[in-house]
C-alpha cells in the first residue's frame, strides 16, 4: 500500500532529522529522483515539514529577538512556498502515473487531491512523534501523561483512517471510479506582482 510506503518515509525523516535536532543542519534525499521519484519527493516533504514544524517552535518563545523573528518569519516563508511547490510535484507523480487510465462515465472527483492528503500525512505523522515525546515524559505529571496518551492514541486511529481513505483513492483514481485534477495555489503574498505591498516598493 503507498501509505505504508510514505508512513515509513515520514518517520524516518522524522528520525534522521532529531539525530541532530537543528534547522541548521544539512539535507540529504536517501532516494535519487532519476530512479525513485516518489520517494524522493516523500522524503523532501517529510524534512521541509520537520524543520518548519521546528521553526514554528523556535518563533513561538516570547523572549526570542524581533530581529531574529523577522528573519525567521521570512524563513517560514519560504518553507510554505517550498511545502506547496513540493505537494504539487507529487501531485504532478500521479497524474502522470495515472494518465492512461479509463476514466468511468460516472466517475467523481474527490475534495481533495491525492497529494494534499500526503501532506496532512506528513504532518500528521509529526504530531505523532511530538505528542508521543510527551506522553512518555518522566519529568512531567500523571495527569500530563495521561491527557498525552489519550491525544496519542486519537492521532493514531486519525493516521489509519487518514492512511486507508488515501490508499482507497489511488485505488479509485487508477480505476477511473474517480479522476484528479491539480489546481495550482497561486499564493500572492509572495510574488512582488500580487501582494500589494511588495508591488508598491518596486
Amino acid at each position: 500500500m503507498f501509505s505504508e510506503k510514505a508512513n515509513a518515509i515520514f518517520q524516518d525523516v522524522i528520525e534522521t532529522y532529531k539525530k541532530l535536532n537543528t534547522v541548521d543542519q544539512p539535507f540529504t534525499n536517501k532516494y535519487d529522483r532519476n530512479t525513485h521519484l516518489i520517494e524522493h519527493l516523500l522524503y523532501r516533504k517529510s524534512w521541509i515539514d520537520t524543520v518548519q514544524w521546528a521553526y514554528e517552535d523556535i518563533i513561538r518563545d516570547p523572549q526570542i529577538d524581533p530581529v531574529a523573528a523577522l528573519t525567521l518569519k521570512r524563513k517560514i516563508d519560504a518553507s510554505n512556498q517550498d511545502r506547496t511547490d513540493t505537494v504539487e510535484y507529487v501531485d504532478g507523480y500521479f497524474l502522470d502515473k495515472y494518465k492512461d487510465v479509463t476514466i468511468k462515465d460516472d466517475a467523481t472527483i474527490n475534495t481533495e487531491s491525492p497529494a494534499w492528503a500526503v501532506d496532512r500525512l506528513s504532518i500528521l505523522a509529526l504530531k505523532i512523534y511530538h505528542m508521543n515525546v510527551e506522553a512518555t515524559r518522566t519529568d512531567a505529571s500523571p495527569e500530563h501523561i495521561s491527557a498525552c496518551k489519550k491525544k496519542l492514541d486519537v492521532l493514531l486511529e486519525q493516521r489509519v483512517d487518514l492512511s486507508t481513505a488515501l490508499d482507497q483513492l489511488l485505488d479509485d483514481i487508477a480505476h477511473g471510479r474517480k479522476y484528479m485534477k491539480v489546481y495550482k495555489q497561486m499564493k500572492m503574498y509572495n510574488d512582488d506582482e500580487l501582494n500589494p505591498v511588495l508591488r508598491a516598493r518596486k
